[in-house]
């Protein structure tokens, strides 16, 4: 999905604006602690919401002074291709300034915005400035196949060699007889620094296979159709198919190699298209529930007023229709996939999250998570449609999230520390495994795309205080019987313990569970000297955070709560008194190589 941009309100005398311009763009207005009276979700330093909005992706217009916003995301400046747009407006809204993502959106958003106030949009790169249009910015529905030579080409033109424009003037620009071309096609054609090639959005490639088809086999295929129809891959606009076949690799596989995303239909919306089938076919109609699957799917897409430039075409395993719309197509039909994001937001300051894990729950239509969880996201959450749960429905967390992707949506499954370590990524894919018989879910849940990123892990978190205990093997032991048998978590107990493992103990008590965590310190004992260094961490990474030390044989049950991370050295690690504080860490046997090779020289 498209991520709206936030408005940022930084102070009252700006206030008014950032509203207006809410209003203008449809976005929300993120204020000011203590600066900004109404606002959607508020923030306390400018600086560092900034930065997790851009990390984001999150396009940024901020009411502000421009040099608040270069110094908020100068850190992450690397891939003007990739960053989002930041715009910057003054207080009483009459210069509304593109600062970066000029031909990504900020100078289309600056003009929007500008006549929305009354002000004065500020563009300055060369190709607006003389023109009044981005080359390598063309409208909606078009799409420029060598954006590459795009600022040459634009050179060329500053410098005054001209334009002559080929086919539709997309740009309302006056031509001439010579010059740079600006050739807009349907078909293939070469472009260079002295062509610019655009192609407009027409066409709808309608797939079908057989389970299991071979890519390459889809792929090749796809290339003789077009090659038959004379129309470029860049005139795609979109791959389309049966929402059965929405799981499919050689569909995926197509659409990810045309950059183009992949839409799916029922069988019954399929079927309303059968009058306009040029072949279809009542196999296709037992197998699946409707006469057509690649013409159908490209003519629900290309809609009553489009057709078929070429009719079905197959190979042994698969089939390709090709659909023309009577325009560019710029709002799809049918629906996506649908994702899964399982996401880790680590301990849950902002600074510890991944830009990753940030983009990713910004892209999302809904979060789904333990309602603490999805808080700790602040403003990154705000405006968004959240499914909150409870601690102990984590079987119920999971089956939601999946069968809401599972229609379609784009959800983010909001995990803290790491999604895969004690958390939701394994029974997710737990149920995705079993027959809908077994407690699985859906066939629909089944096709969705899963995507899982990482996170800053509690074990990570409280190592990272502490110094480095983790600095040689280790392993991580869940104390709750909940979910593992007793006997299966003394018995991992002991055989860490018995190999001098430094352990982190996840889900150490609860209100019900006070007493293994008191037996694994005494099975520890039985291994490891008793001033072993023990580590408690509790809510790492929020306003009340608490680390603290411990002797192995004062380790007490009652100062551990479910919030606290354990960590327990080896019979090596070491506590220190450090001109930073305590220092917990355990070495890997670098003070035995240099006694060694100290050894060896004197020798």
């Amino acid at each position: 999905m498209a991520i709206r941009p936030v408005v940022l309100a930084l102070s009252r005398s700006g206030e008014e604006t950032a509203h207006r311009v809410a209003k203008a763009i449809e976005a929300q207005v993120h204020g000011r602690e203590g600066r900004v009276a109404q606002a959607d979700a508020f923030f306390a330093n400018a600086l560092d919401h900034a930065r997790d909005l851009f990390a984001a992706g999150v396009p940024i217009v901020g009411v502000c002074a421009s040099g608040i916003l270069i110094r908020g995301v100068a850190p992450l400046l690397s891939d003007k291709r990739a960053e989002p747009p930041v715009v910057s407006i003054s207080d009483d809204g009459s210069v509304v300034v593109p600062l970066l993502g000029g031909h990504r959106g900020a100078n289309r958003l600056a003009r929007e915005i500008s006549e929305a106030l009354g002000g004065v949009a500020a563009v300055t790169t060369a190709g607006d400035v003389a023109m009044g249009v981005a080359l390598d910015e063309p409208p909606l529905g078009y799409a420029l196949a060598n954006p590459e030579d795009a600022k040459s080409a634009m050179a060329a033109m500053l410098g005054g060699s001209g334009r002559r424009i080929e086919g539709q003037n997309i740009f309302d620009l006056q031509g001439g007889d010579a010059g740079v071309i600006l050739n807009v096609t349907d078909a293939p054609a070469q472009g260079s620094e002295a062509e610019l090639v655009y192609h407009p959005q027409n066409f709808i490639l309608g797939l079908g296979c057989a389970r299991n088809a071979d890519p390459d086999e889809m792929w090749d295929h796809v290339e003789k159709v077009l090659a038959e129809a004379g129309v470029a891959a860049g005139a795609i606009a979109a791959v389309a198919s049966i929402d059965l076949k929405g799981d499919e690799p050689a569909m995926i596989e197509t659409a990810k190699r045309l950059g183009k995303p992949l839409r799916l239909f029922t069988a019954a919306e399929l079927e309303k298209e059968t009058p306009r089938l040029e072949t279809p076919s009542e196999v296709v109609f037992a197998e699946v529930g409707c006469h057509g699957v690649s013409e159908g799917a490209a003519l629900a897409m290309v809609g009553t007023q489009g057709s078929l430039r070429v009719s079905k075409r197959k190979t042994a395993n698969v089939t390709v229709a090709l659909g023309e719309a009577a325009a560019p197509l710029i709002d799809l039909k049918g629906r996506a996939r649908g994702t899964l994001s399982i996401v880790g937001i680590g301990p849950g300051q902002a600074s510890w999250r991944t830009p990753e894990v940030s983009r990713l729950v910004a892209e999302a239509e809904e979060l789904v998570g333990y309602g603490l969880y999805i808080d700790l996201l602040g403003p990154l959450a705000i405006g968004k449609e959240r499914s909150d749960f409870p601690l102990g429905d984590e079987e119920a967390r999971c089956r939601y999230a999946l069968e809401q992707a599972g229609q379609g949506k784009n959800v983010a499954l909001v995990c803290s520390g790491d999604a895969g370590i004690y958390a939701m990524g394994a029974l997710v894919f737990e149920l995705m495994d079993r027959a809908l018989d077994e407690m699985g879910v859906s066939d629909a849940a089944r096709r969705v795309e899963v995507v899982c990123s990482p996170g800053v892990s509690a074990l990570q978190g409280a190592a990272a205080r502490a110094g480095a205990p983790l600095g040689h093997d280790f392993c991580a032991i869940s104390l709750s019987d909940l979910l593992t048998p007793r006997d299966d978590i003394l018995r991992r107990l002991k055989a860490a313990a018995e190999g001098d493992f430094v352990i982190a103990f996840y889900n150490p008590v609860s209100k019900t569970r006070r007493t293994l965590l008191a037996e694994a310190r005494d099975i520890l004992l039985q291994h490891r000297p008793s001033d072993t260094p023990v580590m408690l961490a509790s809510s790492l990474g929020r306003p009340e955070e608490n680390v603290r030390y411990r002797r192995l044989d004062a380790l007490e049950v009652d100062e551990v709560d479910m919030l606290t991370v354990v960590l327990i050295g080896s019979s090596n690690s070491k506590l220190a008194q450090l001109g930073t504080g305590p220092r917990m860490y355990t070495p890997r046997g670098y003070a035995r190589k240099i006694d060694g090779d100290l050894s060896q020289n004197a020798s």
